[in-house]
């Protein structure tokens, strides 16, 4: 890979950042602009070409050389104790850092010139050889599906087949096959391609591959070859015409195959005409963006990875064909071919290998102590055939795409927590007009897209939640780490002062800890997936440098005092139930703290962090205006939770007027006993607001402070905890027309807490609801229709015990999927059944529900 300099970059824009109040920059001032300039200017020219491995080795060097120097220097003067310290370094460590890196700007501008003629060269040579498959293709290719063993495409082939030929569109379609490398994208075209039915379906069929580093006029050949029979050794223009003028008023079927470019797409669309009789255009790509890109009207297929039975039945057919498998073997090798994960590609290599291999229980059990590691070690195409999604991502993207591999297999991060991590490293670049978060979500968003990251469970709205990789890709992660020296993988420490330590395990920890120099210069230590209890001791004293600390698996019952040592920090994730002492205003460049039990002996040292933007803890009880600094909470995005002081109002207004981009926000008003409006509307960014305890005092038309709340228009979830709601309520949150999640606990709907009911008219609209979730409710009526929730895809009623019945109207909402019951009356589960059944008997199929009763039934 081409070596990231964006977290050199964030650390020098901190530094020359005018209004950053920690350094006075004078007599240093030129040269750190200087090496800003040449670190952004070389960023700039590897993000042009993809490929500079020459260099790599040496970029990485001089990047962390100067990296270190820098952070090296400010760690120093932090611990020296002075809160406002001259920016001064040693003016020849400068400058020989910014000498290497002119050095390597020259030599990547030469290897860029250079690089471009051989690239061509090898392009053409590489071409020449294609000929010889393009020339194969179909019928005779030595990958055809005719001799593949094919499983679980059954389904995939009858939806394309009918895309195909049992559509009645006569405009010209294109049908996206899309799905990660090595899935089966190729074979389950080349099925299509080869079908009889589309044979004969089609006057002319024509079959190119196109690749990253495609050369059109080879492309071309390829498909006027399988439309003419004939050679043609025309310039790349004529060749154009050609393939339009075959194709105009014939009817065709053109497949593309492993489509990575939107600009091949662009190039060459004009040259398929429309016709209007029934042509198509398969192309197969791992990109969505391309396919959109395409045609984005039309639905893109997308290939799934097999079920554990369907990897089971293709890994027996590749080993034993029509024999059986000897009882001895079926559970080991039920257990190898689920290891595979369901990629086509990695239970070919294992069959392949098994087939060859002893037919014995210890033989297939060692295979199945790590499948992956057997594929590996087995099959370098498998490792190439991934490697492409790799090395065609943009530099910004390969950084945060290697950050998946330091997790466990099957480990599902939340999404929000990833982006926090790329943030602190330093990996995002900011672009003045969005925030970092907002651009690593598009960043997440782009892999995913580009089948590297899987969505494992989606928020109550509808968007992702949680992420993982697939193990094959996980272990591409982990060997391009080894390769970069990046970070640790399982199980493997170098010592050798590596940026990036995972401990998986205690035992990892505690042998690291025998050699403190081993993480002198280590920027990040997570520990994943192990709960033993404490601080980890040892070489982490010796991490001073650290940005990262994520001990979330660690419960502490006291706060160790020694995490205020690493004031580099810029996430700090710690867990247990404990009061946090003074000294955390010393992490001065913290970002994110995430202690979710945690409470604090000195709030207001909270207020002096200029970089916070993510706070979680138990609870921060609001100051006086005059003993809180609200000026520097300007980047701060989500606070959980903040606790509003008794008669304490001016406090909430000063500490909201302080927090402009706020997005996330709950607030505690259990103390107070005023009756005082909340103003909310200046915070635009808001989307996510949680009450706790907003209580009725004297306001004639109920529900508390609340109904003096002035939201803001972008509010897209409201819990609301130990609330009254009551009469004109729901009017207030109705005029929120982007709310998509509402969540009701534990709330009372009149003044005497008995024989509740909650009744909408017809005008209490939630236009863009898409999650309802009441819990511990006293209701014993509720009356509402399909016209109050027009969007509703999902109900759920938690521990409701007094509630009659599910209104019958809720089952007519169109887009209702989910309703779910736990520990709800006999005659509220029975009205959800009717509901069910009623819309079952009126052609709708796709509502379900889920019932749940208590532990003790």
């Amino acid at each position: 890979m081409a070596y990231n300099l964006q977290p050199l970059i964030t650390i020098l824009e901190g530094i020359l950042d005018p209004h950053q109040p920690r350094w006075i920059v004078d007599e240093n001032n030129p040269q750190l602009q200087s090496l800003f300039d040449k670190a952004t200017c070389l960023q700039k020219l590897l993000d042009s070409k993809s490929s500079f491995t020459k260099l790599d080795t040496q970029i990485r060097e001089v990047v962390h050389e100067a990296e270190d120097i820098i952070e090296s220097h400010m760690v120093h003067h932090m611990l020296s104790g002075s809160d406002c310290v001259r920016f001064t370094l040693s003016t020849p460590d400068l400058q020989q850092v910014t000498r290497h890196l002119d050095s390597l700007m020259e030599q990547a501008e030469k290897l860029l010139e250079k690089g471009d003629e051989k690239m061509l060269r090898e392009l053409d040579s590489a071409m020449e050889q294609l000929k010889l498959v393009d020339k194969k293709m179909p019928s005779s290719s030595s990958y055809s599906s005719k001799s593949a063993v094919l499983v679980g495409i059954d389904e995939d082939l009858m939806q394309l087949k009918d895309r195909l030929i049992g559509q009645q569109q006569k405009k010209l379609e294109i049908v996206p096959i899309v799905g990660m490398g090595g899935i089966g994208k190729t074979t389950l075209a080349q099925k299509l391609y080869e079908d009889p039915l589309i044979v004969d379906h089609f006057a002319y069929r024509a079959w190119a591959t196109i690749s990253q580093d495609y050369n059109m006029q080879q492309i071309l050949k390829s498909l006027l070859r399988c439309i003419t029979g004939k050679e043609c050794d025309n310039h790349t223009d004529e060749l154009k015409d050609m393939l339009y003028k075959s194709l105009f008023s014939r009817k065709y079927l053109i497949v593309l195959d492993d489509l990575w470019s939107t600009r091949f797409w662009d190039e060459i669309k004009m040259y398929f005409p429309s016709n209007n009789n029934g042509s198509r255009i398969v192309i197969t790509t791992r990109e969505s963006d391309v396919a959109n890109h395409a045609d984005s009207s039309r639905l893109q297929h997308q290939v799934q990875l097999l079920s554990e039975s369907e990897s089971w039945n293709l890994l027996h057919q590749l080993v034993f064909g029509e024999e059986e498998c000897p009882l001895v073997l079926q559970e080991i090798g039920r257990k190898i071919a689920k290891d595979c994960g369901g990629l086509p590609l990695a239970i070919s290599v294992i069959g392949g290998l098994l087939s060859k291999m002893e037919r014995s229980e210890d033989v297939w059990r060692k295979i199945g102590d790590n499948v992956i590691a057997a594929i590996s070690g087995s099959d370098e195409r498998c490792y190439s055939i991934l490697s492409l999604s790799y090395n065609h991502l943009p530099n910004h993207l390969k950084p945060c795409f290697l950050y998946m591999g330091a997790f466990p297999e099957d480990y599902e991060i939340i999404g929000s927590r990833l982006v926090q991590l790329w943030v602190a490293e330093g990996f995002v670049k900011s672009n003045g007009e969005r925030c970092l978060e907002e651009e690593a979500e598009d960043w997440l968003k782009s892999l995913v897209e580009r089948n590297l990251f899987m969505v494992r469970e989606y928020k109550k709205n509808g968007k992702p939640k949680r992420y993982n990789m697939h193990d094959m890709l996980r272990d591409l992660c982990i060997r391009k780490c080894d390769e970069d020296k990046c970070m640790n993988g399982p199980n493997k420490f170098t010592f050798s002062n590596l940026r990036r330590m995972i401990f998986h395990t205690s035992v990892e920890m505690e042998d690291v800890n025998d050699s403190a120099d081993s993480m002198t210069l280590t920027r990040s230590v997570i520990c994943i997936g192990f709960h033993r209890a404490g601080f980890p001791s040892g070489a982490l004293f010796a991490a001073r440098l650290l940005r990262v600390l994520d001990l979330r698996d660690r419960p502490f019952s006291t706060f160790p005092a020694e995490i205020f040592e690493f004031v580099n920090l810029r996430l700090l994730r710690v867990r247990g139930y404990f009061s946090m002492p003074r000294g955390i205003s010393r992490l001065w460049n913290l970002q994110t703290l995430i202690a979710p039990h945690c409470k604090f002996d000195e709030p207001a040292e909270l207020w002096k962090l200029s970089e916070l933007r993510h706070l979680k803890v138990d609870e921060i009880e609001l100051l006086k205006d005059e003993a809180m600094n609200y000026s520097v909470l300007k980047k701060l995005q989500s606070i959980v939770s903040v606790k509003v002081p008794k008669d304490e109002a001016t406090s909430l207004d000063g500490f909201l007027k302080s927090v402009p981009n706020i997005k996330k926000l709950l607030i505690d008003d259990s103390l107070r006993t005023t009756s005082t409006a909340i103003d909310l509307s200046h915070l635009h960014k808001l989307e996510i607001l949680k009450f706790w305890f907003m209580r009725t005092i004297s306001s004639p038309n109920g529900f508390g402070h609340c109904l003096t709340v002035i939201f803001p228009c972008n509010i897209r979830k409201v819990v609301l905890m130990a609330c009254e709601m009551i009469l004109g309520a729901w009017r207030t949150l109705c005029a929120l027309h982007k709310l998509e999640v509402l969540i009701i606990y534990n709330c009372s709907f009149n003044e005497t807490g008995y024989d509740e009911e909650w009744e909408l008219a017809d005008r209490d609209v939630f236009p863009s609801l898409q999650f309802l979730h009441l819990e511990l409710l006293r209701i014993v009526r509720w009356k509402a229709d399909e016209t109050n929730f027009p969007r509703l895809r999902h109900l759920r009623v938690y521990h409701c015990s007094k509630l009659e019945e599910i209104p019958s109207g809720i089952g007519e909402i169109p887009t209702l999927q989910l309703i779910e019951l736990e520990v709800c009356s006999e005659s509220a589960v029975a009205s959800a059944e009717r509901i069910v059944e009623e819309q079952s008997e009126n052609g709708n199929n796709d509502l379900k529900l889920r019932i749940e009763s208590s532990d003790d039934d």
